[in-house]
């Protein structure tokens, strides 16, 4: 039978996670053009950069959570062979697209902190006719696509940890208990 503790523990490592990512969404850094005090360059400011440790935050709950459920799981690496039937079936599957939805999560958490993390500074000058100045930010949505994915994430694990516990519990033995005796001729 599942652990409820070992299923508890994950879902609030994943709803912290999940929490996180959209904490990171909605406070995103944002910038703004500013030009120097003697007018030569126009540089960017950017306001707060809290979402890139909310972001890398979440990312490292989302691994705690994929970790304890791999380990209560042995990640069918390791232990005795899996009861046949559709229990095994299932877990299978769901292992498969709980590592794919994880993977999909993790990137998105990883790339949107990086994204976020990455500054420019001076990029204009007006005394030689550069490039307009671009501030670069990151992109509505990645962070909440990493929200999305953890969400997912946690009900497929919750799933197939479930699947999995029902294919190692033991098959009763459905035939005769005792020994057949014949005579011996």
């Amino acid at each position: 039978m599942a652990s409820k503790l070992l299923m508890i523990t994950v879902f609030v490592l994943d709803l912290i996670a999940f929490g996180l990512a959209v904490a990171a969404e909605r406070r995103r850094s944002t910038a703004t053009i500013k030009e120097d005090s003697e007018n030569n360059y126009s540089y960017c400011v950017y306001d707060s950069d809290i979402s890139t440790g909310y972001g890398v935050g979440a990312f490292l709950f989302l691994m705690l959570s994929q970790i304890i459920v791999m380990m209560a799981s042995r990640c069918f690496c390791c232990g005795k062979a899996l009861s046949p039937g559709g229990s095994r079936a299932c877990a299978v599957l769901l292992f498969i697209i709980c590592w794919v939805t994880f993977f999909i999560a993790e990137a998105c958490l990883f790339a949107g902190s990086v994204r976020n993390a990455y500054h420019t500074k001076y990029r204009s000058s007006i005394l030689m006719s550069d490039k307009r100045l671009s501030c670069e930010i990151l992109r509505k949505g990645v962070f909440a696509a990493g929200a999305a994915f953890i969400f997912f994430t946690s009900i497929i694990s919750q799933f197939y940890y479930v699947s999995y516990s029902k294919s190692r519990a033991p098959v009763p033995y459905g035939g005769e208990s005792g020994v057949g005796m014949a005579a011996y001729k």
